[in-house]
């Protein structure tokens, strides 16, 4: 790390934390030493990605942890590398699906080194098999006879509707096809009845309809956040501070918490903002990170905003908790199913997730975007050239964001540095040229 971006970390550490995120953090802490002690005494307990419906879950009151929480949070520790490590002892590979096997790699950890003294064996381990590698990952978990593997079918979209955002919170049916939902509302009941035979626990439709109706309340705040931060210049508050204030409560989706948790951070923006508030006063551009979160480096995201005057003011986790949640309907099981058949297409695949990278690129008025390309993420290419096409230049950066062995921080921080400064800026200076001609 430079000098200059020793000083930056040092006034982004001293930066005021957002109490909604001092509170999600604070609850999440509290509620798994809970989970923990419910699991010591023998209550079911789940391992889901987040591509599964963790509300059925929800409405049945068994408790879950979602894997992709639980790697952030290992590799946040700066314990990624030795979850991996872990993984390769055992004569697994360390360097495929990273994101999806940290948790894995992280159970084999001592309870006194693992992060809140680890995470409990997992009575059921629930997920959308993306791909053989992925779906091998999740097959380990039962290998120890205790855990029970229920693998959901990754269905493919024959066309891709445009401007999904606008058709999936009512419109489903005609965004995803009969068949897709189909097949999903068919395997969510399957899971239904696994779950009721494995813990005597009854599922009530009735319950799963009031879960749901908490999830669209807290996308509604969600949106009404996203939208007022996209509308506010300069930046009233960064993708650093955001992430645990929007993240936690997506993970407790269906509770009233949660719901809450929501419109409390809608108000702690709107206060923001009444206060003329500012990141950055002398913010003069504005970046989008386009890709999963990088957890094990998350004071990136605030490096550039003293010497630069660049603020990160989009990341996926708040949008997509705004767009790709919502789904109202009378049948709560196949509004469900609605609400994951078609998640990875909306923020990976060709034709369903670049025109939304687009649309939210615009109307945050981002300068460039940078672009986290993952080995496992389909169609990023489509996603960089289509944002190009709209005149908003791209930096791809090939790393996992979960192994941080498979970058290195300086050579990131000069490489979005020499980004801002040879494309962003002389973009700039030619618009204002080009401006001054026209009104001359």
């Amino acid at each position: 790390m430079t000098t200059e971006t020793k000083s930056t970390a040092a006034t982004v550490g001293a930066r005021k934390r957002l109490p909604s995120a001092a509170r999600a953090s604070a609850f999440q802490k509290e509620w798994f030493a809970g989970l923990r002690e419910a699991a010591e005494r023998g209550e079911p307990f789940a391992l889901v990605n987040a591509d599964a419906p963790q509300e059925i879950l929800r409405a049945m009151g068994i408790p879950y942890v979602v894997n992709q929480w639980w790697a952030s949070v290992v590799a946040a520790k700066r314990l990624a590398d030795r979850s991996l490590d872990a993984l390769r002892s055992r004569g697994f590979p360390d360097y495929s699906r990273q994101y999806d096997a940290v948790a894995f790699g992280a159970s084999q950890l001592p309870p006194e080194v693992a992060p809140w003294g680890g995470l409990p064996a997992p009575d059921f381990v629930i997920a959308e098999t993306s791909g053989d590698s992925a779906r091998k990952v999740f097959d380990l978990w039962a290998e120890s006879g205790r855990t029970e593997f229920f693998p959901f079918e990754r269905s493919s979209a024959v066309t891709a509707p445009a401007r999904w955002w606008e058709l999936v919170p009512h419109r489903w049916e005609e965004a995803f096809g009969a068949d897709r939902l189909d097949l999903m509302t068919a395997e969510n009941w399957e899971l239904v009845r696994m779950l009721e035979q494995r813990t005597g626990r009854t599922f009530e439709l009735d319950r799963l309809a009031a879960v749901m109706d908490l999830v669209n309340e807290q996308a509604e705040w969600n949106r009404r956040t996203r939208d007022l931060l996209a509308a506010t210049r300069p930046a009233p508050i960064g993708v650093h501070d955001l992430i645990n204030s929007v993240m936690i409560p997506q993970w407790h989706r269906g509770t009233e918490w949660a719901r809450d948790a929501a419109r409390a951070l809608y108000q702690e923006v709107s206060e923001a903002v009444a206060q003329g508030a500012a990141v950055c006063p002398d913010e003069t551009v504005r970046l989008m990170w386009v890709g999963r979160g990088l957890w094990f480096d998350m004071d990136l995201y605030s490096r550039f905003e003293r010497d630069l005057g660049a603020v990160f003011v989009w990341s996926m986790y708040l949008a997509i908790a705004a767009d790709g949640y919502p789904r109202h309907g009378d049948d709560p099981m196949r509004a469900l199913a609605a609400r994951f058949t078609g998640f990875t297409d909306q923020l990976y695949m060709p034709g369903w997730a670049e025109g939304w990278y687009v649309k939210e690129a615009l109307n945050h008025g981002v300068d460039g975007v940078v672009h986290l390309v993952a080995d496992d993420v389909p169609g990023a290419h489509f996603t960089t050239e289509a944002l190009e096409a709209a005149g908003i230049p791209v930096l791809e950066i090939r790393a996992n964001n979960a192994d941080p062995r498979s970058t290195d921080a300086g050579a990131l921080d000069a490489a979005i540095t020499g980004f801002i400064e040879g494309r962003i800026r002389p973009g700039q200076q030619s618009a204002r040229t080009a401006q001054g001609k026209g009104t001359a």
